[in-house]
């Protein structure tokens, strides 16, 4: 059933001399959508991202695993709106929201005012009220979390070709994914195939093989938004790889030598068992937590924020009391308006950001022309996850039914919906011919680790902590 849409006061239009003014913050896969869908509108865009680049997001894992260079996934914002007239792009982070006088403010103490605002401002890394954690298990989010991934993954290596401890060495060697969606699953997959295809005869002292990569879930079963045959089928593929799976399995403490974890009751085990897991390289992909930005919009407009983070939308994706205002991506605690059927959540998923952008950018239109917005409607394409070689899991939607596949064709699938989706023809033949050569050769071109420091041998043990 169509929802009845709220009756709020239109935003005040700008004279008629002057064009409205579209702020849009943040540039990732919605907030880019949003822009390019007004780039023939008569208004005058601005775009604030606190970086200079739009990420691949989806394919950032293959860059903390050295299989991708970043400018492969990335793009500068200021290139990929050279040619939109009407958008200019600034470098900027917003700390501060007045929806009364219609303005943002920025780091920098400039303020930027706007007749509409889209927010688009994504998500972090969520610890689930640990943020202590977060030094000892590393987040993939942006670009300077996958270069630093990258470093304790190839440094452990290092490390472990000079331990002659047999018990640190295994530390070193033992590399925990803690969570296992897509994300999870696609790391722990490369890391077990970096372990045993791209090593093996660079190192002298130890047998690169040798490393154990475990994936920890705490839920029943990995990637629980696949359909539960394309989950043990995912669960399979990854046990072929090397990676030791453990569902069940909840982090219950996390320090710099490894992590806590329970291990759930079975019916043949009443009580829950706890043990220790020594590891010197833990990665988090467990959970994500809605901007920061989304609280100071609560703060500032009364909207409604949820334990994520997120920001509560009205069915056209605007604040509630404040038509100018929408919210979108990650950000959002949206729901998808079908006609026929009940309000569905939107899953945090790239299409869900992009289909999100370009509503709002069309209500946007809608409203300078007087026009009622709509409501959001979201969909669903489908989930892909790689695991590894030959691996992949496909679950798509269709007018005809679920199409589901995994293995080869799996494979296959996902490398080239991959491909086509990236941003820019560099993007995409840089991409295609780093995995060709990883195809052929087992070669990860991306395996430098600059800025490494070395104590000096005869300084004392706190100069040395010093420096």
């Amino acid at each position: 059933m169509m929802p009845r849409m709220k009756e709020s006061p239109p935003p005040s239009a700008p004279p008629a001399t002057q064009r409205a003014r579209v702020l849009i913050v943040g540039c990732g896969f919605g907030g880019l959508e949003a822009a390019r869908a007004l780039r023939h509108a008569p208004v005058d865009v601005t775009l604030v991202d606190r970086n200079n680049h739009h990420l691949f997001q989806p394919l950032l894992y293959q860059v903390a695993t050295a299989g991708l260079a970043a400018p492969s996934i990335a793009a500068p914002i200021r290139h990929l709106f050279r040619r939109q007239a009407n958008a200019t792009v600034l470098l900027g982070e917003v700390v501060g929201v007045d929806p009364a006088a219609h303005a943002l403010s920025l780091a920098d103490g400039s303020q930027l005012r706007y007749d509409y605002l889209i927010v688009a401002a994504g998500a972090t890394h969520g610890y689930f009220g640990h943020d202590e954690w977060a030094e000892h298990a590393p987040g993939l989010k942006t670009l300077d979390d996958a270069f630093a991934i990258r470093r304790r993954v190839l440094l452990a290596f290092e490390a472990a070709e000079k331990e002659t401890d047999p018990a640190a060495r295994a530390a070193l060697l033992t590399f925990v994914v803690i969570g296992a969606g897509p994300t999870g699953v696609e790391m722990a997959g490369t890391l077990a195939e970096i372990a045993r295809r791209t090593l093996p005869g660079e190192f002298r002292n130890f047998d690169p093989a040798s490393a154990h990569v475990l994936l920890v879930e705490g839920g029943p079963r990995v990637l629980q938004a696949f359909p539960e045959a394309l989950s043990t089928r995912a669960c399979e593929q990854l046990e072929r790889l090397g990676v030791d799976v453990r569902t069940g399995a909840r982090v219950t403490a996390i320090d710099a030598h490894g992590l806590q974890v329970e291990s759930a009751s079975s019916p043949g085990n009443a009580s829950a068992s706890s043990y220790r897991i020594n590891s010197n390289c833990m990665i988090w992909a467990a959970g994500v937590s809605a901007s920061p930005l989304g609280r100071l919009l609560g703060q500032a407009t009364g909207a409604q924020i949820d334990r994520a983070g997120r920001v509560a939308v009205e069915p056209d994706l605007s604040l509630p009391g404040h038509p100018e205002i929408s919210v979108i991506g990650d950000l959002a605690a949206a729901r998808s308006y079908a006609p026929g059927r009940e309000p569905q959540p939107v899953p945090g998923v790239s299409p869900g950001a992009k289909q999100m952008g370009r509503t709002a950018a069309a209500n946007i239109l809608r409203r300078l022309k007087g026009s009622p917005a709509l409501p959001f409607r979201y969909i669903d394409y489908g989930n892909l996850a790689t695991i590894g070689r030959h691996a992949a899991v496909v679950d798509l939607t269709s007018p005809l039914g679920p199409i589901r596949f995994s293995g080869t064709l799996a494979w296959l699938f996902w490398l080239f919906a991959h491909i086509w989706f990236l941003i820019g023809f560099r993007n995409r033949v840089a991409v295609l011919a780093d995995w060709a050569t990883a195809y052929f050769r087992y070669h990860r071109p991306a395996r430098i680790v600059t800025g490494v420091r070395h104590p000096q041998a005869d300084a004392p043990p706190a100069e040395r902590e010093a420096d």
